[in-house]
């Protein structure tokens, strides 16, 4: 019997010891959380016109792109935590708007945009469901900037090809988002990111035009959190 009560009280340890070492895998304080999956960038577009001599209300709007996304999180707490966004470049249409709506496309560019966010997350380490709140920075480098015959003819240059310049920038970002358990190491994270971003468009022909973005990012993730080391 006392054979039988040793092995019992030996299980229920084993069993203890499992479940403290499940915990410990869990979103908790000193694990590393690493996703990988899909964002799509739309801007939401307030443009001001090019300067003269185009014709006044010559505006832009600029198109979405979708790409893979990677983000590496660290739990400082069991609540919370930062996180680096990583990524392809995003390669956006620019069209006309205003004056000049239904002219086409005027041109391209790339745009780099990593973040770090400093996030809150609600309910217990190792819960089903976790929603999450972030703020964070994002740098904007704009790469590759090419023009179309549309865009030179618009700035009525009567010279070649008009080329342009974006200013890279410094914005505020908002996040907003949700991990739901897989198993104790693989999640689903999703999450909403705004981001407050105005620069300014410089025209080799002198123009200029102001731009705000404030482009929102909608991302799913396939997640991996594992023990720091």
């Amino acid at each position: 019997m006392n054979n039988r009560l040793n092995q019992a009280v030996k299980l229920l340890a084993l069993v203890a010891a499992m479940t403290a070492a499940s915990a410990a895998s869990a979103q908790s304080a000193g694990n590393w959380l690493v996703t990988l999956g899909a964002n799509k960038i739309s801007p939401k577009v307030e443009s001001g016109d090019v300067s003269a001599p185009a014709l006044p209300g010559t505006k832009a709007d600029v198109g979405t792109d979708t790409k893979p996304r990677l983000a590496i999180a660290y739990m400082y707490s069991d609540n919370i935590s930062t996180e680096i966004d990583l990524g392809a470049p995003y390669k956006h249409d620019l069209n006309g708007a205003g004056s000049i709506q239904g002219t086409g496309k005027l041109g391209t560019s790339e745009v780099l945009p990593p973040a770090a966010f400093l996030q809150y997350r609600l309910f217990q380490a190792n819960s089903m469901f976790r929603p999450y709140a972030g703020l964070g920075i994002s740098y904007a480098k704009f790469q590759k900037e090419e023009g179309s015959a549309e865009l030179t003819a618009i700035l009525n240059t009567g010279g070649p090809g008009a080329t342009f310049k974006i200013d890279d920038k410094w914005a505020a970002c908002f996040q907003l988002g949700m991990t739901a358990k897989i198993s104790e190491a693989w999640f689903i994270d999703a999450s909403v990111i705004k981001t407050k971003l105005k620069t300014k468009v410089h025209f080799s022909t002198g123009q200029t035009q102001d731009v705000r973005l404030d482009p929102v990012a909608i991302n799913v993730s396939v997640g991996y959190r594992f023990k720091g080391f």
